[in-house]
């Protein structure tokens, strides 16, 4: 028999975390593409003002300019892609919290607890922990820690004052 309590906090921290990390990232996806629309919009404008095509040549030439540098970024920086990704990671994450905390009592068989380990191993490998913000990652990390919960291996050490707690080994020898 093995405690369920171990996988289900490690697992729910991980939902709080990819709940966050898929909050920042559609921020970030809104914040970059909302000047595209305000540029093409006032492409739309510009283009509107005028009859004469030779004195729109150069405003049309700068707002294009910035609409492809605005595009490359959003291409570079790939935030839906990112938000996608944690948004789906936090509804699995939570999906499993959900299906571990339905089993009845703390200790479960080692095979359903085995389920669950590659389940959550399964997880982990899809995630993008270097795409999460270090202010997330500790935040996340210091609410677990300060309740007594067990957090991540991933995320051990994100705060500065990580004191692992082990009993110490007293050595000792004989001569024969």
């Amino acid at each position: 028999m093995k405690n369920k309590n171990q996988i289900l906090d490690r697992s729910e921290c991980l939902t709080l975390l990819t709940t966050r990390a898929s909050s920042y990232w559609s921020r970030i996806h809104f914040l970059i593409n909302f000047p595209l629309v305000i540029i093409s919009s006032s492409m739309c404008i510009i283009n509107s003002i005028s009859d004469d095509g030779d004195l729109m040549k150069i405003p049309n030439v700068v707002v294009n300019g910035m609409s492809v540098l605005l595009m490359s970024i959003i291409n570079n920086v790939k935030a839906g892609e990112k938000y996608d990704n944690f948004k789906r990671l936090s509804q699995l994450f939570l999906e499993l919290s959900q299906e571990i905390d339905a089993v009845d009592g703390n200790m479960i068989d080692v095979d359903k607890y085995n389920m669950f380990v590659l389940k959550y191993d399964n997880l982990i490998r899809s995630c993008d922990f270097e795409h999460i913000s270090s202010p997330i990652k500790t935040e996340v990390s210091k609410l677990f820690q300060d309740n007594d919960r067990h957090i991540p291996i991933q995320l051990n050490g994100t705060i500065g004052g990580f004191k692992r707690t082990s009993k110490s080994i007293e050595l000792s020898s004989e001569i024969v």
